[in-house]
């Protein structure tokens, strides 16, 4: 017997609960159900520790903003990320102020951040890139300095032991963030429940098919072989990895041609706090030659549970699995007819990204460590061990004209009548959660949006404009959002 619902969230990780808490603030009377194959929510790519954690804003992400062959600096990737990330910061100011969140510091924290470089062309890079940068009114309070003792004084633990003739460069804003996904997913995990949605553990979602209008969901507990059957109105798949095996399963053409490429990933922590004092900042390299994008070197102070700890990375690795959880089967699983071309052509175009990969595979123990010395010059191995992050997987598509593509960001998958929809892909994840949710409810709920758009605004007042158009607006807002979530303006 199918028990009829509202809205089915397969996946309970930052963007299942986002987009569950933004339904159940529209609609409070719907029946939302979420399934999540692991004993709790959070413990794939929401967990702290298995993804970078800094509150996306390209604030100091040097990927973001690419130099053009003419010499100038192209910030347009770096507004948009910063834009997205301050609808999300309005969002959560907006669950403090109802009561739906408790004291943010459960899940945010002031933490600087800051890019550094090391060398001529790169010091002349990160300058030209402030430049661009210092009059936006989204990266307003941007710093830059050249002075060793003035970076020193911003970040302690990257000068001692390095070259002093050497060319060095510091861009700093002291309006950065450090976010625990993990433990925002479990607030919002608790507001949801508590608000009447059910979290069911351990339950695996194992088919998914159109059935009288509805999507029939069938799930299998992780201990024994009874399956159970719900009808549901409205389903998304929020399963990182695995969404493209669930979307697959449930047949709908917008997939066809979708592939994804897995990476894994290791970093070094120390929770050594002589060591984690000298920085309390998050530090962005620059990325080697060649090295994908989610490869961008970084030094970060991460605040989990109230402990500070340091990470850095990270280190590519590989693995065919789709999730931390998953089988070595998932990559093959997952190839088709309709995808098989595409996934070739994008391994063709990507020759690049397999060469890091195996570059990164085969060094040392002894040449990694040297990476972190890039930044913390007077770093000791005994001080550092290192822990896996989260499986991420990188989508593959279908393109008109170049074949098979391969994209480092997310791509949302709905079928044409709006009634499913799932999230693929890696970075910027979980820091955009909210913009992607928001424009995912645009396009799987078109006939209520205005009827919404009253309370859509009220949580997020510059719905439908752009903060980087309006200086008084972004001033406005960045700061009552810094004001209700308690870190630095």
């Amino acid at each position: 017997m199918s028990k009829p619902i509202d809205v089915a969230l397969i996946g309970g990780g930052i963007m299942s609960t986002t987009l569950g808490t933004l339904l159940k603030q529209l609609e409070p009377d719907w029946e939302i159900k979420i399934f999540e194959a692991l004993p709790q929510v959070a413990l794939e790519s929401s967990n702290p520790w298995n993804n970078a954690g800094t509150g996306h804003s390209a604030l100091c992400e040097l990927n973001y903003t690419p130099e053009r062959a003419d010499g100038t600096i192209d910030i347009s990737g770096a507004v948009k990320v910063n834009e997205q990330f301050q609808v999300s910061r309005q969002f959560w100011a907006h669950l403090l102020e109802i009561g739906a969140l408790p004291d943010p510091t459960a899940f945010i924290n002031s933490t600087p951040h800051m890019s550094f470089v090391w060398g001529e062309d790169n010091v002349d890079y990160l300058r030209r890139r402030f430049e661009a940068l210092q009059d936006h009114p989204l990266f307003e309070g941007m710093e830059y300095s050249e002075d060793p003792a003035v970076i020193r004084e911003w970040a302690p633990l990257l000068i001692p032991g390095r070259r002093k003739n050497e060319p060095i460069a510091a861009t700093r804003i002291a309006a950065g963030t450090d976010v625990d996904f993990g433990a925002l997913t479990r607030l919002l995990t608790d507001y949801l429940t508590s608000n009447g949605a059910e979290l069911i553990v351990e339950e695996r979602v194992t088919k998914l098919k159109r059935k009288n209008g509805n999507w029939r969901i069938t799930t299998r507990h992780t201990v024994g072989n009874t399956p159970e059957f719900y009808d549901a109105k409205f389903v998304f798949v929020g399963a990182g990895g695995n969404a493209l095996n669930l979307l697959q399963k449930s047949g709908i053409k917008e997939i066809r041609g979708f592939g994804g490429f897995p990476v894994s990933g290791e970093f070094l922590r120390t929770d050594n706090q002589d060591i984690v004092k000298k920085l309390q900042a998050k530090v962005y390299g620059k990325a080697s030659i060649g090295a994908p994008p989610m490869s961008v070197p970084h030094l970060d102070t991460r605040i989990v549970d109230g402990q500070a700890s340091l990470m850095f990375g990270p280190y590519a690795g590989f693995s065919p699995k789709f999730l931390k959880s998953g089988s070595y089967l998932d990559l093959v699983k997952s190839i088709r007819f309709h995808n098989l071309i595409p996934m070739i052509q994008a391994g063709a175009r990507n020759l690049s990204l397999v060469q890091y990969l195996v570059s990164q595979l085969a060094a040392s123990k002894k040449t990694k460590f040297a990476a972190l010395q890039d930044f913390f010059p007077d770093g000791d191995p005994k001080d550092w061990y290192k822990i896996t992050a989260g499986q991420r997987v990188q989508v593959i598509k279908k393109d008109a004209k170049k074949g098979g593509v391969l994209q480092f960001g997310t791509e949302v998958v709905a079928a044409a009548d709006g009634s499913i929809a799932g999230l693929l892909g890696a970075s910027p994840g979980a820091s955009t959660a909210v913009p992607i949710m928001l424009g995912l409810v645009e396009k799987c709920f078109p006939d209520r949006i205005e009827a919404w758009r009253p309370a859509l605004t009220a949580m997020v007042p510059s719905f439908g404009k752009q903060l980087a158009d309006n200086v008084k607006l972004a001033e406005r807002t960045m700061a009552s959002t810094a004001k209700a979530l308690e870190i630095a303006r």
